[in-house]
């Protein structure tokens, strides 16, 4: 996986049980500036918050803050991406300083700890790997189910370096084509999929269930090998190899829903399932 890719690892981290978005820009975190208002603030329009702060900053401040401060692009509550000002660690260090807070001193520790481990983890992708495990775990997940998602996530990751590496351009294009492995893979779009389960923004994948994921997996390797084998190129072409190997794992779930006479297609979620996370403060 490249690493250099910008508003392509989007998360939510989570502190003191509120969720504050984050996406690496530059090989490293760059954090919604609204979410972390919102957590220390507890304000209730933590955008309106953040807006009346800019205004009140003098000629100074507002020079450092177009410093600092960047818009990229990150999942909003309506699951579209939109721009959202976003600061790296230093910039949330300096912008925190201007927010008094008694939660002020526990969120720089908090900081401090998610921008090291970014750092070890480029330095070590093992690390990464090691740390999503554990936080499945600590979901509550089985070890069966970890070790299905995880080599899910890496089928997940060769196909989209080669949809990059073959003509797919930005977010939207690949949302289109994993929109066609999904219709030919269970006859539903990502979208239609988390309505069925009741997800908001939640990662759908999370929520599968083993036959769920192993038949993901397949329509996206089946589309990878199609794609080399071809050497394909260009959106339309990707679309087409999309639709295929989806087709050959929409093909195998229905041979195996006729065995067991029952849809694999589940709208089971994981929701009651998952614990909080610690804060990591």
């Amino acid at each position: 996986m490249n690493i250099e890719k910008v508003e392509k690892i989007i998360k939510i981290a989570i502190f003191q049980q509120k969720k504050i978005r984050k996406v690496i820009y530059n090989n490293e975190w760059w954090f919604s500036i609204i979410d972390v208002v919102g957590v220390l603030t507890d304000s209730v329009n933590s955008r309106d918050y953040w807006y009346k702060m800019k205004i009140r900053m003098n000629d100074d401040e507002k020079v450092e803050l177009s410093t600092i401060c960047l818009q990229l692009k990150l999942t909003a509550e309506d699951g579209k991406f939109r721009e959202t000002d976003c600061a790296n660690t230093e910039g949330i260090f300096r912008i925190v300083q201007s927010i008094p807070s008694s939660k002020a001193e526990p969120f720089k520790r908090w900081l401090a700890k998610v921008g090291y481990e970014r750092i070890k983890e480029i330095e070590d992708p093992e690390l990464a790997t090691k740390r999503t495990r554990m936080l499945y775990k600590l979901k509550g997940y089985s070890d069966s189910w970890i070790e299905k998602r995880m080599r899910g996530i890496a089928i997940r990751e060769e196909l989209t370096d080669e949809w990059k590496n073959r003509g797919a351009k930005n977010s939207h294009d690949y949302e289109i084509l994993t929109a066609e492995i999904s219709k030919a893979t269970f006859g539903i779009t990502p979208g239609e999929y988390k309505e069925l389960k009741k997800l908001d923004n939640e990662n759908l994948r999370d929520h599968m269930d083993d036959f769920e994921l192993i038949f993901s997996m397949l329509g996206e390797r089946s589309t990878t090998e199609i794609h080399r084998t071809e050497d394909s190129k260009g959106v339309p072409k990707l679309k087409n190899d999309a639709q295929r190997g989806g087709s050959v794992a929409g093909t195998a779930r229905g041979q195996l829903e006729k065995e067991l006479k029952r849809s694999i297609v589940s709208k089971k979620n994981y929701k009651d399932q998952n614990v909080s996370l610690p804060d990591e403060d």
